[in-house]
Formats: C-alpha cells, structure tokens, sequence
C-alpha cells in the first residue's frame, strides 16, 4: 500500500462519521422544520384535555382507597343502620374502579357517527362535556353523602376517555405531515403517561392524599377539560376531514396552511386526492362493512393483536404488585407512594424518548423490541419473586425489573398501537377502524380487570410468564405480518398490505361495496367538482 492510500485510508472513517453527523443534523432540521406552531398547540391541546385524563384516572383512585371505601361503609351504615360486610364493600370498589372500562367502552362504540357528523376537532371539545359532569358527580359525592355519585361518575368518564382515545388519535393523525406523524401519533401515549403520574403526585398525603381532601382529587378533571374548550375551538379542523367529507376545498387548504406553517400545500391537497381517487369511494363505511372487506383484513387483524396485547400484555399486573415488591424491598410503608412516583416518572421519559426516536427508528423495531425486552424482563421478575425470600438482594432486581418493564413498554407498545390504527386505513375506514380498535382496547381493559386476580391467586408470581407470552405472541405476530409505515403516506401503506391480502389496487377498487359503487365517470367528477360555499371549484385534478 503506498503512503498517499494509507493517508486517505486513515481518514476514510472520520470523514464517514462527519458525513453521519451532518445527515442526522439535516434530517433533524427538516423534521423540526415540520413543526408548526398551530400543530404543536393543536396536539398538546387536545392530548391535556383527552388521553392525560385518560391516564389521570387510571391511577387517581389508588391512593385515596382507603378512605373511599370508608365513605362506602360510613354511607351505608348511615342509610341502613349497619356496617357494609366484606363482600359486599370489596364488590362496591371493584365496580367503582372497573365500570370505567364499561363506560370506555360506550365510547369507543357511539365515537363513530359522533366524528362523522361533528368532525374530529369538535368532537374533542363537545367531549369535555362528559369530563365535567364526570367530575362534578365524584367531587360531590362527599358533601351528598351519595357513593352512587361516584360510581355514575367513573362511567360517564368512561365514556369521555373512550371517544377521545378514538377521537384524538384520529385528528393527529390527519393533521401531521408524514415526516412526524408516528412523532406527533405518540404525543397520545406521553400524555397518558403523564396523566399517570399526576394523579400519582397530586394522590400524595401532602396534596389530596387525605381523608377531607380526597374529592379533590377529582374535581380536578376540570382544570384539563376547560383548557381545551378555551383554545382548542381557535384551531382548525382536520384538513383531511374537510376536504374528503365535506368536500370544503377551501377550509381545507386554510387548515393545511396553519398546520404545515407553509402558503403553498399543493402537494398535500394532491396527496389526499389520489388517496381519495385510489380509493374510489369517501363514504364513510360502517363497522360491519369494514369486516367483511376483504382488502383490509390484515389490516384489522394486526390492529385487534396490537390493541389486544396492549392489554393484555401485563402492566396492570405490575401495577398490582408494586407496593407489595417496594414493601418486600425494606421500604418503609409510608415512603411507598413517593417510591412509587419513580414508575410514573420513568413511564413518562421512555414515552417521551419513544416519541423523539419513532421516525429514525421506525414503528416494527419499536414494538417488536418493546414487546421483546418485556419478555425478557418478566422472566427474571419471576424468578426474582420466586426466590426473593432466600436472597436478600433479590426484591432490588424486582424493582429493576418493574422499571425496566414499564420502560420497555412505554418505548413502543404503549403508544404505536394508537398510532397504526390512524395509518393502516383510507379515510372512510379509519372511523370504523377506531371503533373495532377502541372495543378491544376496552374489552381486554374489563377483561384484565376481571380475570387477573383469579390469574394470580392461581399462579402466584409465575402469572407473569402467561404475559410474557402474550408479548411473544404479538412480537412474533408483528415480525412476520407488520410492514415499516414510517414516512409512507396512506395510499403507500395500502399497498404494502396488498399482496397480503391478495388483492391488487384495482381489485381493492372493484371490491369496495360493489352494491355502492358508481360509474367510474361519475366518480371522476367528484373530484373534480366540489361545492365550496355555494361556489363550484373546478380543476381539483
């Protein structure tokens, strides 16, 4: 080798490494450059007053237990006579924590017809009105002597957070660029996480955490839900919305231009029309209508598995265990809840760094691997827990392990599920689609709910080794059937679904509500005509 290749040789990896650093710096710029001021109020607005309440409630009954159920037993007493027995009190609890996933469920059923006749904005502000009877019914309770009260309102916020987990994934989706939407779809699982570990902190003795102040806690609710009807009605409409079903050319470009930051959407416009002519139908389609298609049935069967594990995967269990594990540890009992603020916390920044690495990483390696580490991670939780009584360093690893679970679930699985279900469909199925999603979501919640303290009275701590094989179900599942949908618009996605489902595009076409479908020349002219104010535009394609 002369000196001269031996020079260049040497500095063959610097200049390498330069070029990497100067990619990921303009890939970084083009990504922030994405970022609109109107998008990022648009998310952060209509996440506070949607999914964080969602998360909110899942953990703000825990720390005032105790003293709701002494409401419970003191009500009654005063109504009957006598004490509430046993049975009886912990049936009462378990219906006041888990008929929020019946209400869940209502919404997710009814948040259909409610977004195609209001749109997806609208219907995130008219939801508030269920989060501020919701709370004006539980922080009330109290002062009425009514544990009725409670109950009726943990289902009716039910039913808000079943609309808006359909509701709010469906609006980012829609008014992202590509570049961020997997970025912008995760702002969903932050804000969950986030809702989490507020109701832990304001649950602790300090705050609301006290007999008297309990009620508080839910009064609360409101704080979220006002804000977003404050600003969220200054925001626009989805653009996809606008255009493709109510045929508003002209609100929708308006919409492209606040959300992009740009004058010139052309090409955004075009893009949704092709999808829209691809598609050959803007006809929202029912649920019924949706299973029996056969171009999406990969589809739906990928987003039932990735709803269905998000579930079942195991975080409630290790909710279950957590106080039980810290106690075990040498914890004092009372140092438990602010021990406990380290699950919220570190839920919160693997969401949060899911969100930033999503559109380098893409969606498959997130999940697959999310789903894998949990695996791994339940194993030697099972093993610790097993043996933490004849190791006195065992309950430490446990606590890792808890750790590094909700980490590695927070990293993919805790949030994409709600992000592939707003990619994987056309714009007149993705209603119906959330709706099958919200179902499952909310049907396995019930069920989790319903079966798990059966599951670990029979198993014990190697209940864990059934999640870890749900998380291999799904990891397997996704590794052979989920394609890369990062940076892909809608119409791509389709395609890359195609083969699967053996049917080419034109087939896709052909076969979407054959009893429906127009003559082809018909069908053209909607897209090239559409009403705008009482005008005619012409020239859309």
């Amino acid at each position: 080798m002369s000196p001269g290749n031996g020079w260049e040789w040497s500095l063959l990896p610097y200049s390498v490494i330069q070029q990497e650093k100067w990619m990921q710096r303009l890939h970084l710029f083009f990504v922030l450059q994405n970022w609109s001021g109107s998008l990022i109020v648009a998310s952060l607005t209509g996440a506070f007053g949607s999914s964080f309440l969602y998360g909110y409630n899942l953990s703000v009954v825990n720390a005032p237990a105790g003293y709701i159920k002494k409401f419970y037993n003191e009500t009654w007493e005063r109504r009957y006579g006598f004490s509430v027995d046993e049975g009886t009190l912990t049936l009462l609890w378990s219906i006041t924590v888990s008929i929020f996933a019946i209400g869940g469920l209502v919404g997710a059923i009814i948040v259909t017809p409610i977004v195609k006749f209001f749109g997806r904005k609208c219907t995130l502000v008219l939801n508030n009105v269920f989060a501020v009877a919701a709370a004006l019914l539980m922080s009330l309770s109290l002062l009425a002597g009514s544990f009725e009260m409670l109950i009726l309102g943990r289902i009716i916020m039910g039913v808000d957070a079943g609309i808006s987990l359909s509701a709010l994934p469906m609006y980012l989706s829609e008014i992202s660029p590509k570049e961020i939407r997997g970025s912008l779809g995760q702002v969903t699982a932050i804000f969950i996480c986030i809702g989490v570990f507020i109701g832990q902190v304001l649950g602790l003795p300090e705050i609301f955490g006290q007999e008297s102040r309990w009620p508080f806690l839910f009064g609360a609710i409101i704080v979220p839900s006002l804000i977003q009807v404050v600003i969220l009605p200054f925001l626009p409409e989805s653009p996809r919305y606008l255009l493709l079903e109510k045929h508003n050319r002209r609100k929708a470009e308006k919409a492209f231009q606040r959300f992009l930051g740009k004058e010139d959407v052309s090409r955004e416009i075009e893009e949704v029309l092709a999808e829209s002519r691809a598609q050959r139908n803007t006809k929202l389609v029912s649920v019924v209508q949706l299973l029996r298609t056969r171009a999406v049935r990969w589809q739906i069967l990928t987003v039932v598995v990735t709803m269905g594990c998000y579930q079942l995967c195991g975080l409630n269990a290790i909710w279950y265990y957590t106080n039980n594990i810290f106690s075990e540890s040498g914890i004092d009992g009372e140092t438990i809840p602010y021990v406990t603020l380290s699950t919220g916390a570190v839920e919160t920044l693997a969401a949060v760094s899911s969100g930033l690495v999503i559109e380098r990483l893409g969606r498959r390696p997130l999940l697959i691997g999310g789903f894998g580490l949990m695996i791994v991670f339940f194993a030697v939780l099972t093993v610790s827990l097993t043996l933490q009584n004849t190791v006195h360093w065992l309950p430490y690893l446990s606590i890792f392990c808890i750790l590094a679970i909700i980490a590695s679930f927070c990293i993919g699985p805790g949030g994409i599920p709600f992000v592939l279900t707003g990619e994987l469909f056309q714009q007149s199925q993705r209603p119906a689609a959330f709706m099958i999603a919200g179902t499952v979501n909310w049907l396995c919640n019930f069920a989790v709910g319903l079966l798990f303290p059966f599951i670990q009275a029979g198993l014990q701590t190697y209940c864990f080794l059934v999640f870890a094989g749900v998380c291999f179900a799904g990891a397997a599942y996704l590794f052979f059937v989920l394609p890369e949908t990062k940076n892909k618009t809608f119409h791509e996605i389709s395609q890359a679904f195609a083969k699967r489902n053996k049917e080419t595009l034109e087939m896709q076409e052909m076969n979407h509500y054959p009893g429906e479908r127009k003559p082809s020349e018909e069908q053209e002219s909607n897209f090239t005509s559409s009403v705008d104010n009482g005008e005619t535009v012409k020239g859309i394609v």
